[in-house]
Protein backbone atom coordinates (compact mmCIF):
# COMPACT_ATOMS: atom_id res chain seq x y z
CA UNK A 1 0.00 0.00 0.00
CA UNK A 2 1.43 3.48 -0.86
CA UNK A 3 2.47 5.43 2.21
CA UNK A 4 0.01 8.26 1.57
CA UNK A 5 -2.93 5.85 1.69
CA UNK A 6 -1.84 4.69 5.16
CA UNK A 7 -2.14 8.13 6.74
CA UNK A 8 -5.80 8.01 7.88
CA UNK A 9 -5.14 4.81 9.81
CA UNK A 10 -1.85 6.11 11.24
CA UNK A 11 -3.35 9.24 12.81
CA UNK A 12 -6.75 7.94 13.87
CA UNK A 13 -7.12 8.40 17.63
CA UNK A 14 -3.62 9.90 18.04
CA UNK A 15 -2.80 12.98 20.12
CA UNK A 16 -1.38 15.73 17.92
CA UNK A 17 -0.06 19.19 18.85
CA UNK A 18 0.30 21.88 16.17
CA UNK A 19 2.29 24.99 17.09
CA UNK A 20 1.22 27.94 14.97
CA UNK A 21 -1.95 25.98 14.33
CA UNK A 22 -4.17 28.98 13.58
CA UNK A 23 -1.84 30.05 10.79
CA UNK A 24 -1.82 29.11 7.13
CA UNK A 25 -0.20 25.68 6.96
CA UNK A 26 -1.09 24.75 10.55
CA UNK A 27 -4.82 25.25 10.08
CA UNK A 28 -4.87 23.24 6.84
CA UNK A 29 -2.97 20.49 8.65
CA UNK A 30 -5.46 20.61 11.53
CA UNK A 31 -8.37 20.20 9.14
CA UNK A 32 -6.83 17.09 7.60
CA UNK A 33 -6.07 15.59 11.01
CA UNK A 34 -9.67 16.17 12.12
CA UNK A 35 -10.73 14.34 8.96
CA UNK A 36 -8.44 11.48 10.05
CA UNK A 37 -10.06 11.50 13.54
CA UNK A 38 -6.97 12.59 15.45
CA UNK A 39 -7.19 14.48 18.77
CA UNK A 40 -5.79 17.89 17.84
CA UNK A 41 -4.48 20.63 20.12
CA UNK A 42 -3.71 23.93 18.40
CA UNK A 43 -1.22 26.28 20.03
CA UNK A 44 -1.02 29.82 18.71
CA UNK A 45 -0.04 33.17 20.19
CA UNK A 46 -2.37 35.11 17.84
CA UNK A 47 0.24 37.87 17.56
CA UNK A 48 -1.57 40.08 15.01
CA UNK A 49 1.12 40.38 12.33
CA UNK A 50 2.01 36.66 12.25
CA UNK A 51 -0.99 35.16 10.49
CA UNK A 52 -3.00 33.37 13.16
CA UNK A 53 -6.68 33.66 12.23
CA UNK A 54 -9.56 32.03 14.09
CA UNK A 55 -11.58 31.84 10.87
CA UNK A 56 -8.98 29.39 9.56
CA UNK A 57 -10.60 26.66 11.65
CA UNK A 58 -14.16 27.63 10.75
CA UNK A 59 -16.25 24.46 10.77
CA UNK A 60 -13.84 22.40 12.89
CA UNK A 61 -13.56 24.68 15.92
CA UNK A 62 -15.58 22.26 18.09
CA UNK A 63 -13.43 19.33 16.99
CA UNK A 64 -10.08 20.76 18.14
CA UNK A 65 -8.71 22.21 21.36
CA UNK A 66 -7.27 25.72 21.10
CA UNK A 67 -4.64 26.99 23.52
CA UNK A 68 -3.63 30.63 23.13
CA UNK A 69 -0.02 30.52 24.26
CA UNK A 70 3.41 31.70 23.19
CA UNK A 71 5.89 28.93 22.46
CA UNK A 72 8.58 31.04 24.15
CA UNK A 73 6.82 30.26 27.47
CA UNK A 74 8.68 27.24 28.83
CA UNK A 75 6.06 26.47 31.50
CA UNK A 76 3.26 26.32 28.94
CA UNK A 77 5.26 24.09 26.65
CA UNK A 78 6.22 21.74 29.48
CA UNK A 79 2.51 21.12 30.04
CA UNK A 80 1.34 21.09 26.43
CA UNK A 81 3.76 18.50 25.06
CA UNK A 82 2.75 15.84 27.58
CA UNK A 83 1.06 12.75 26.14
CA UNK A 84 1.35 13.97 22.55
CA UNK A 85 2.13 11.36 19.90
CA UNK A 86 3.10 13.93 17.27
CA UNK A 87 4.11 17.58 17.23
CA UNK A 88 4.03 19.67 14.07
CA UNK A 89 6.27 22.61 14.85
CA UNK A 90 5.08 25.39 12.57
CA UNK A 91 5.23 28.40 14.88
CA UNK A 92 7.75 30.96 13.76
CA UNK A 93 8.49 34.42 12.46
CA UNK A 94 8.63 34.02 8.67
CA UNK A 95 9.08 37.58 7.37
CA UNK A 96 12.52 38.13 5.89
CA UNK A 97 12.06 41.91 6.05
CA UNK A 98 10.97 41.85 9.71
CA UNK A 99 13.95 39.70 10.60
CA UNK A 100 16.29 42.39 9.31
CA UNK A 101 14.43 45.22 11.02
CA UNK A 102 13.99 43.39 14.35
CA UNK A 103 16.57 40.59 14.53
CA UNK A 104 16.17 40.05 18.28
CA UNK A 105 12.49 39.07 18.00
CA UNK A 106 13.35 36.74 15.14
CA UNK A 107 16.05 35.18 17.32
CA UNK A 108 13.61 34.70 20.20
CA UNK A 109 10.90 33.07 18.09
CA UNK A 110 12.98 31.03 15.66
CA UNK A 111 15.76 29.90 18.00
CA UNK A 112 15.00 30.22 21.70
CA UNK A 113 11.42 29.05 21.32
CA UNK A 114 12.56 25.97 19.40
CA UNK A 115 14.76 25.05 22.34
CA UNK A 116 11.78 25.59 24.66
CA UNK A 117 9.78 23.01 22.70
CA UNK A 118 12.64 20.52 22.47
CA UNK A 119 13.57 20.85 26.14
CA UNK A 120 9.92 20.39 27.09
CA UNK A 121 9.88 17.19 25.07
CA UNK A 122 13.20 15.96 26.48
CA UNK A 123 11.93 16.28 30.05
CA UNK A 124 8.23 15.50 29.61
CA UNK A 125 7.70 13.43 26.47
CA UNK A 126 10.89 12.01 24.93
CA UNK A 127 8.91 9.49 22.85
CA UNK A 128 7.16 12.11 20.73
CA UNK A 129 7.75 12.58 16.98
CA UNK A 130 8.36 16.17 15.79
CA UNK A 131 8.26 17.62 12.27
CA UNK A 132 9.85 21.06 11.90
CA UNK A 133 9.09 23.62 9.18
CA UNK A 134 12.35 24.76 7.63
CA UNK A 135 12.68 27.02 4.60
CA UNK A 136 14.40 27.38 1.24
CA UNK A 137 15.68 30.72 2.58
CA UNK A 138 18.32 28.78 4.50
CA UNK A 139 20.18 28.15 1.24
CA UNK A 140 20.48 31.80 0.31
CA UNK A 141 21.48 32.60 -3.26
CA UNK A 142 21.88 29.25 -5.04
CA UNK A 143 25.26 28.07 -6.31
CA UNK A 144 23.51 25.66 -8.69
CA UNK A 145 20.00 24.62 -9.73
CA UNK A 146 17.99 22.67 -8.85
CA UNK A 147 18.97 22.99 -5.19
CA UNK A 148 19.36 19.66 -3.38
CA UNK A 149 19.78 19.03 0.35
CA UNK A 150 23.57 18.93 0.02
CA UNK A 151 23.70 22.49 -1.28
CA UNK A 152 25.72 24.81 1.03
CA UNK A 153 23.66 27.04 3.29
CA UNK A 154 24.59 30.72 3.13
CA UNK A 155 21.45 32.68 4.11
CA UNK A 156 21.02 36.26 2.96
CA UNK A 157 18.99 37.42 5.97
CA UNK A 158 18.61 36.95 9.72
CA UNK A 159 15.50 34.80 9.25
CA UNK A 160 17.41 32.26 7.17
CA UNK A 161 20.17 32.01 9.78
CA UNK A 162 17.75 31.54 12.66
CA UNK A 163 15.61 29.01 10.77
CA UNK A 164 18.80 27.09 10.00
CA UNK A 165 19.67 27.04 13.70
CA UNK A 166 16.12 26.00 14.66
CA UNK A 167 16.30 23.12 12.21
CA UNK A 168 19.62 21.89 13.56
CA UNK A 169 18.40 22.01 17.14
CA UNK A 170 15.83 19.43 16.07
CA UNK A 171 18.38 17.23 14.33
CA UNK A 172 20.73 17.50 17.33
CA UNK A 173 18.00 16.42 19.77
CA UNK A 174 17.20 13.54 17.45
CA UNK A 175 20.81 12.42 17.34
CA UNK A 176 21.76 13.02 20.98
CA UNK A 177 18.55 12.54 22.96
CA UNK A 178 16.62 10.21 20.67
CA UNK A 179 13.70 12.62 20.22
CA UNK A 180 12.55 11.65 16.74
CA UNK A 181 12.64 14.71 14.51
CA UNK A 182 12.50 15.55 10.82
CA UNK A 183 12.74 18.87 9.00
CA UNK A 184 11.06 19.91 5.75
CA UNK A 185 12.55 22.84 3.85
CA UNK A 186 9.54 24.55 2.31
CA UNK A 187 9.50 26.58 -0.87
CA UNK A 188 6.72 29.04 -1.85
CA UNK A 189 3.60 27.50 -0.32
CA UNK A 190 0.27 28.95 -1.42
CA UNK A 191 -3.41 28.19 -0.98
CA UNK A 192 -6.48 28.95 1.15
CA UNK A 193 -6.04 30.47 4.63
CA UNK A 194 -2.80 32.29 3.86
CA UNK A 195 -2.19 35.65 5.52
CA UNK A 196 -3.34 38.34 3.07
CA UNK A 197 -3.61 41.57 5.02
CA UNK A 198 -0.04 42.89 4.65
CA UNK A 199 3.03 42.62 2.43
CA UNK A 200 5.49 41.04 4.82
CA UNK A 201 5.04 37.29 4.31
CA UNK A 202 5.87 36.45 0.73
CA UNK A 203 5.03 37.67 -2.73
CA UNK A 204 2.32 35.12 -3.62
CA UNK A 205 -0.30 36.52 -1.24
CA UNK A 206 0.76 40.09 -2.02
CA UNK A 207 0.30 39.68 -5.77
CA UNK A 208 -2.99 37.86 -5.31
CA UNK A 209 -4.43 40.52 -3.03
CA UNK A 210 -3.29 43.36 -5.27
CA UNK A 211 -4.91 41.86 -8.35
CA UNK A 212 -8.13 41.08 -6.48
CA UNK A 213 -8.16 44.71 -5.29
CA UNK A 214 -7.76 45.97 -8.86
CA UNK A 215 -4.25 47.29 -8.17
CA UNK A 216 -1.23 47.17 -10.47
CA UNK A 217 1.52 44.74 -9.41
CA UNK A 218 5.04 46.14 -9.21
CA UNK A 219 7.58 43.56 -10.39
CA UNK A 220 11.15 44.22 -9.31
CA UNK A 221 13.96 44.20 -11.85
CA UNK A 222 13.14 42.35 -15.05
CA UNK A 223 10.66 39.94 -13.41
CA UNK A 224 12.61 36.95 -14.64
CA UNK A 225 13.52 35.57 -11.22
CA UNK A 226 12.55 31.88 -11.15
CA UNK A 227 10.63 30.31 -8.25
CA UNK A 228 8.91 26.99 -7.57
CA UNK A 229 5.61 26.54 -5.76
CA UNK A 230 3.63 24.04 -3.67
CA UNK A 231 -0.08 23.99 -3.05
CA UNK A 232 -0.81 23.77 0.67
CA UNK A 233 -2.63 20.40 0.52
CA UNK A 234 0.50 18.84 -1.00
CA UNK A 235 2.57 20.37 1.79
CA UNK A 236 0.16 18.89 4.37
CA UNK A 237 0.78 15.48 2.76
CA UNK A 238 4.52 15.95 3.26
CA UNK A 239 4.19 16.85 6.95
CA UNK A 240 1.97 13.87 7.65
CA UNK A 241 4.26 11.46 5.80
CA UNK A 242 7.33 12.78 7.62
CA UNK A 243 5.57 12.29 10.97
CA UNK A 244 4.17 8.85 10.21
CA UNK A 245 7.29 7.04 9.02
CA UNK A 246 10.40 6.65 11.14
CA UNK A 247 12.81 5.97 8.27
CA UNK A 248 13.09 9.75 7.93
CA UNK A 249 14.05 10.45 11.57
CA UNK A 250 17.04 12.77 11.80
CA UNK A 251 16.76 13.70 8.13
CA UNK A 252 16.11 16.90 6.20
CA UNK A 253 14.06 17.09 3.01
CA UNK A 254 13.36 19.68 0.36
CA UNK A 255 9.87 20.22 -0.93
CA UNK A 256 9.52 21.58 -4.43
CA UNK A 257 7.40 21.88 -7.52
CA UNK A 258 7.50 20.63 -11.09
CA UNK A 259 6.47 23.95 -12.63
CA UNK A 260 9.18 26.55 -11.87
CA UNK A 261 8.05 29.92 -13.21
CA UNK A 262 9.58 33.30 -13.78
CA UNK A 263 7.74 35.83 -11.62
CA UNK A 264 6.46 37.62 -14.70
CA UNK A 265 4.89 34.37 -15.94
CA UNK A 266 3.45 33.66 -12.51
CA UNK A 267 1.77 37.08 -12.53
CA UNK A 268 0.42 36.52 -16.04
CA UNK A 269 -1.06 33.20 -14.91
CA UNK A 270 -2.71 34.89 -11.93
CA UNK A 271 -4.15 37.62 -14.15
CA UNK A 272 -5.54 34.99 -16.50
CA UNK A 273 -7.23 33.08 -13.64
CA UNK A 274 -8.63 36.21 -11.95
CA UNK A 275 -9.74 37.65 -15.27
CA UNK A 276 -8.26 41.13 -14.87
CA UNK A 277 -5.25 43.04 -13.61
CA UNK A 278 -1.98 44.52 -14.72
CA UNK A 279 1.69 44.80 -13.77
CA UNK A 280 4.64 47.08 -14.36
CA UNK A 281 8.38 46.74 -13.95
CA UNK A 282 10.07 48.86 -11.27
CA UNK A 283 13.58 49.14 -9.87
CA UNK A 284 14.52 46.89 -6.95
CA UNK A 285 14.27 48.74 -3.60
CA UNK A 286 17.69 48.64 -1.96
CA UNK A 287 16.48 46.89 1.21
CA UNK A 288 14.92 44.06 -0.80
CA UNK A 289 17.74 43.80 -3.33
CA UNK A 290 20.23 43.11 -0.53
CA UNK A 291 18.37 39.96 0.53
CA UNK A 292 17.07 38.77 -2.85
CA UNK A 293 18.23 35.24 -3.72
CA UNK A 294 17.83 35.42 -7.49
CA UNK A 295 16.59 32.18 -9.06
CA UNK A 296 15.55 29.21 -6.93
CA UNK A 297 13.90 25.87 -7.50
CA UNK A 298 14.40 22.67 -5.54
CA UNK A 299 15.38 19.09 -6.20
CA UNK A 300 12.92 17.03 -4.14
CA UNK A 301 13.93 13.56 -5.28
CA UNK A 302 15.08 12.60 -1.78
CA UNK A 303 11.64 12.88 -0.13
CA UNK A 304 10.04 11.23 -3.15
CA UNK A 305 12.40 8.25 -2.86
CA UNK A 306 11.98 7.79 0.90
CA UNK A 307 8.35 8.76 1.51
CA UNK A 308 6.75 8.69 -1.92
CA UNK A 309 5.83 12.37 -1.68
CA UNK A 310 5.39 14.26 -4.91
CA UNK A 311 4.04 17.47 -6.35
CA UNK A 312 0.39 16.70 -7.15
CA UNK A 313 -1.52 19.94 -7.70
CA UNK A 314 -0.84 21.96 -10.85
CA UNK A 315 -0.43 25.72 -10.63
CA UNK A 316 -3.59 26.29 -12.65
CA UNK A 317 -5.65 24.08 -10.35
CA UNK A 318 -4.11 25.29 -7.10
CA UNK A 319 -4.36 28.98 -7.90
CA UNK A 320 -7.93 28.58 -9.14
CA UNK A 321 -8.95 26.92 -5.86
CA UNK A 322 -7.17 29.65 -3.89
CA UNK A 323 -8.81 32.53 -5.74
CA UNK A 324 -12.21 30.88 -5.33
CA UNK A 325 -11.65 30.58 -1.58
CA UNK A 326 -10.76 34.24 -1.16
CA UNK A 327 -13.64 35.35 -3.35
CA UNK A 328 -15.93 33.54 -0.91
CA UNK A 329 -14.26 34.62 2.34
CA UNK A 330 -12.43 37.84 1.52
CA UNK A 331 -13.88 39.68 4.53
CA UNK A 332 -11.98 37.40 6.92
CA UNK A 333 -8.55 37.92 5.34
CA UNK A 334 -8.36 41.52 4.18
CA UNK A 335 -7.53 43.93 7.01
Amino acid sequence: MPKREQLPRTFKGKNVLITGGLGFIGSNLARRLVEYQAHVIIVDSLIPQYGGNLFNINGIEKKVTINIADIRDQYSMNYLVKEQDYIFNLAGQVSHIDSMEDPYTDLEINCRSQLSILEACRHNNPGVKIVFAGTRQQYGKPDYLPVDENHPQHPTDVNGINKMAGEWYHILYNNVYGIRATSLRLTNTYGPRQLMKHNRQGFVSVFMRQLMNGETIHLYGDGKQIRDFNYVEDVVDAFLLAAAFDECNGSIYNLGGDEPLMLIDFVKLLINIIGNGDFEMVAFPSDKKRIDIGDYYADYRKIRAVLGWRYRTSMQEGLSRTIEYYNNYKEYYWS
